[in-house]
């Protein structure tokens, strides 16, 4: 049985109900925050050590984060944290009456970074809803454009937001040391990267200057221009529609796509070992930087990448065709996959809101998911968003993301999920290029000017910092394999005759319909839960990766992701006083989750005029 906190249970037959005898199934006792608060408050007064690091930020379009801590810098540990989404969107309200039709080219507005795979999500959404079945060219053509815009969240972040954190400006400033051992450190990947030793890394992950800079941005014009190719244009999509694309397929745009794609072979295979390199360096170095950003690996993804013949767009299937993505779903937890069912991680979310900026809605319209399974009264489907402007309070409100729990536990939304469940899982049908293992999982990346290569992503010990990042690199790896298959796939088709992109549907004038859609971001877990009443939308609910990581502390005191990898977060960064602190071992923290928030954090350090001002730019919306 996959659940230990909700009272859920399963029959014989696999259905999900509620237990017996529980008077009140999903009722809880809230915790107050109080007693915490109070004891950091009484450590701050005492101890001339112990300090308040704000992380303030400049709200961009991506959105804005900030973060709390307090440190302990004799002790060198973080004591407090507190992540606040500082910015409220809205997209839920602006959705509410509209014509369902519009929800792809609304909804994708929520990003401009990823906004295509929040048309695609919402299309799928609709697809359940009205109900219509893409065919699979269709189909194809959309897992190609999720691909391609994981070429660009991939190397973005790795070399561009995270990236600057391990190059020679930032390593021999905070670690000396570090960087002085790494010029006489050879590199173990040379045959494939080039660098000769650890340092040479370092200097081309320098931010501007660098090498590996400059190609991460490359990288990520060149992923936006095969995406155009079939979205019409970026970062909002107007191909992307219910029951398929709207976009003319041929072989002259596969060929196009192709010349792209081979680029990506020798660059995944580069980049994963210069990962590979670069974090074995750092646990070499010291051992403790297993414990940056370290967390019990509680992981939640939808899976994406349909299969074309397969997927159906029903609800009452869906733990079928979720199981025929080229990435599994699941839900992992304390390193253990407990399912791959899309009915059971959907019917296991709660979102709360006591430490939010928002109401608590009254009213619960569903008991039951559409095949009959349980519905928390705090489920999406639920939902209704009440924005409740306040003043920040560490003990009650102080954040506008609002708290999403799975089995009313912090999961994280991370895209290294998909390698995750797929390698354990190992019920993946499409193995060309992809080989579980059952403790992780093979990648055979195609030749290009490099040889073919077999990758292997294996389930860290540890789930930290570095890990994140190390995933993210193979991530990349998956993505161009997944991209290849599709692409030979589609060729297929084209060269047989069948060019049908999208299917005809009727959209239902009355009567009450119901949807969701399944499917991710560069930087995870994606859904979008809707209901529509007589032709119009009466509610919209948008899940995104962030909104889990950044998540405040839920109704019993247990913080969201970001604040425990943060509380758990070692400072081994080295400084003589409290003026020279930087907070590298913090930002390493925060950046290796890739927040999809554009912002520049500010540390200042109580007792000192020293505000110290860091790049967390994580979707670069503004770099031309």
């Amino acid at each position: 049985m996959c659940f230990k906190n909700l009272p859920i249970e399963f029959d014989q037959q696999g259905r999900a109900r509620l237990m017996e005898g529980v008077r009140d199934p999903y009722g809880y006792q809230t915790k107050s925050l109080a007693d915490d608060a109070d004891k950091v408050k009484e450590l701050l007064a005492r101890n001339g050590y112990i300090k308040s690091v704000d992380f303030d930020p400049v709200t961009r379009v991506a959105g804005a984060l900030a973060f709390h801590s307090v440190v302990d810098l004799k002790a060198r540990k973080v004591l407090e944290t507190n992540s606040m989404a500082t910015l409220f969107r809205g997209y839920e309200i602006i959705l509410k009456g509209r014509d369902p039709r519009d929800a792809a080219f609304i909804s994708s507005r929520a990003c401009g970074v990823c906004g295509g795979v929040h048309a695609a999500t919402s299309a799928l959404t609709l697809e359940m809803a009205f109900p219509v079945r893409p065919p699979p060219l269709g189909i194809v053509i959309r897992n190609l454009m999720l691909a391609l815009e994981f070429w660009y969240d991939n190397p973005l972040h790795l070399f561009l937001l995270a990236g600057p954190d391990y190059s020679q400006s930032i390593v021999q400033t905070t670690n000396p040391e570090i960087y002085e051992r790494a010029k006489h450190t050879l590199a173990p990947h040379t045959e494939v990267h080039g660098f000769r030793t650890i340092s040479a890394i370092m200097d081309d992950l320098n931010p501007l200057s660098g090498g590996l800079y400059l190609e991460g941005l490359q990288m990520t014009r060149t992923a936006r221009e095969a995406y155009v190719l079939l979205g019409g244009k970026y970062p909002h999509p107007e191909t992307v529609i219910p029951g398929g694309m709207s976009t003319t397929i041929s072989l002259t745009v596969f060929n196009e796509i192709y010349s792209r794609l081979r680029q990506l072979f020798d660059y995944c295979k580069k980049t994963v070992y210069i990962w590979d390199d670069i974090i074995d360096y750092f646990y070499d170095v010291n051992p403790e930087y297993k414990k940056v950003g370290a967390r019990p690996a509680n992981l939640i993804d939808p899976g994406i990448w349909d299969d074309p013949y397969a997927y159906d767009a029903s609800y009452e299937n869906c733990d079928a065709w979720g199981d025929r993505r080229w990435a599994t779903p699941g839900v992992i937890v304390n390193g253990e996959l407990v399912t791959t069912k899309l009915t059971a991680m959907n019917i296991g979310i709660e979102e709360f809101v006591e430490h939010s900026y928002y109401d608590q809605w009254t009213t619960k319209r569903y008991d039951t998911d559409p095949s009959g399974n349980p519905l928390s009264p705090y489920h999406m489907w639920n939902k209704d968003t009440k924005p409740h402007p306040a003043g920040q309070n560490w003990r009650e409100k102080y954040s506008w993301s609002t708290t999403p729990r799975w089995d009313r536990k912090a999961m994280e939304s991370e895209c290294a999920t998909r390698l995750w469940t797929t390698g354990v899982a190992n019920v993946l049908p499409h193995r060309r290029f992809l080989e579980p293992t059952g403790h992780g999982l093979k990648l055979h990346i195609p030749m290009s000017t490099l040889p073919a290569m077999d990758l292997e992503w294996k389930v860290p010990e540890v789930w930290n910092a570095f890990e994140r990042n190390r995933g993210r690199a193979y991530h990349l790896a998956m993505t161009t394999v997944v991209a290849f298959d599709n692409w030979l796939i589609g060729l297929d088709m084209l060269k047989k005759g069948y060019d049908k992109v999208h299917t005809k549907f009727e959209m239902p004038r009355r009567g009450e319909q119901i949807g969701v859609g399944f499917w991710g971001a560069g930087r995870g877990y994606l859904t979008h839960h809707m209901t529509i009443d007589n032709g119009a939308i009466s509610n919209y609910q948008i899940l995104t990766p962030s909104t889990w990581n950044a998540s405040p502390k839920d109704p019993w005191g247990g913080m969201g992701p970001y604040e425990e990898a943060v509380l758990n977060t070692p400072i081994l960064e080295e400084f003589s006083n409290a003026a020279n602190y930087k907070g590298i071992d913090i930002l390493r923290t925060i950046r290796s989750f890739d927040p999809c928030m554009p912002c520049t954090t500010h540390i200042h350090v109580d007792g000192t005029d020293n505000v110290i001002t860091r790049e967390v730019n994580t979707c670069a919306c503004g770099i031309e």
